[in-house]
């Protein structure tokens, strides 16, 4: 008879069978149980997948440097090598077939409206700043490879209140630029229009709108029209920045876009749509409106 308190004894064969194993694969496990670096490679796998889950667009080096910025020590060919096991692939790297779909959108478009003849068609327009904001990514390229901005445009005076640049497209850069435009002008229920971008649909970003109060819309699919009021900033931005020269690296082609931007649009460039003035006056006289 057992000694009360002892510990209860049950045969290996008994173990295994109650637990649906086979013996021999447990007197294997048992010479070669998991190793550290079997463990470590599991959590990392995790974390990509969080990354991943969180920025889709992220491809194996990318990922690599989210690790680090997180602490993680990783070479990217061992992201590669764990991102191939988990699956884990930047989605424009997968072969879409052609009934594949886009991503779904995340928000409703807010600034759609069906005119007489039941076309749908955008209104760009507000009545006060900081109503409605558009924003969008465009790429850029230098010798040294290719820089990316996100601008933020307040459709009240086509003023661009927050931008964002970086040598990579991620949902970190449309982050960025809200996070500037917000820490500038401080809105409150404003409609933040966009394409379907992965980055806008980013759990980041949706969270950032959240958070402020921020009303989100999104155009349709493969219609540039959706955001033609943000097209046309980057069309401006092409022929009086980007085509008067050849770029030799980001970091002057960055300085050359701050510049335009800072003392060149929002501040000197007259447009016919705000009555022959720039943004900045166009918004300076706003509140003497207001007061008449």
């Amino acid at each position: 008879m057992a000694v009360a308190g002892a510990p209860i004894r049950v045969p290996v064969a008994v173990a295994c069978r109650v637990l649906g194993l086979s013996t021999q694969g447990y007197y294997k496990w048992l010479r070669s149980p998991v190793s550290q670096r079997d463990w470590d490679d599991a959590h990392v796998i995790d974390q990509l997948r969080e990354i991943h889950q969180d920025d889709p667009t992220l491809g194996y080096r990318f990922l690599a440097d989210e690790l680090a910025d997180a602490g993680v020590v990783a070479s990217e060919n061992r992201v590669w090598r764990l991102c191939s096991i988990a699956g884990v692939f930047a989605s424009h790297a997968r072969r879409k077939s052609k009934g594949g779909k886009p991503g779904p959108a995340v928000h409703d478009d807010l600034l759609a409206v069906i005119d007489d003849t039941g076309r749908v068609r955008h209104e760009f327009t507000a009545s006060k700043p900081n109503e409605v904001w558009l924003t969008d990514i465009s790429e850029h390229p230098t010798r040294e490879g290719k820089l990316y901005l996100c601008a933020v445009k307040d459709c009240y005076s086509n003023k661009i209140v927050g931008y964002s640049i970086d040598s990579r497209m991620k949902s970190s850069l449309a982050a960025a630029a809200l996070r500037n435009a917000i820490a500038l002008r401080s809105p409150d229920g404003t409609i933040v229009h966009s394409d379907r971008g992965s980055q806008f649909r980013s759990k980041k970003v949706v969270r950032i709108l959240k958070n402020n109060g921020l009303k989100g819309s999104m155009g349709r699919v493969g219609s540039s029209g959706d955001n033609a009021a943000m097209e046309s900033f980057f069309s401006l931005l092409q022929k009086n920045v980007l085509d008067t020269r050849r770029w030799n690296s980001r970091e002057e082609l960055r300085l050359a876009i701050v510049t335009w931007i800072e003392t060149k649009y929002n501040r000197r460039r007259r447009q016919r749509a705000l009555g022959k003035l720039t943004p900045v006056e166009f918004e300076m006289i706003y509140p003497a409106a207001d007061a008449a």
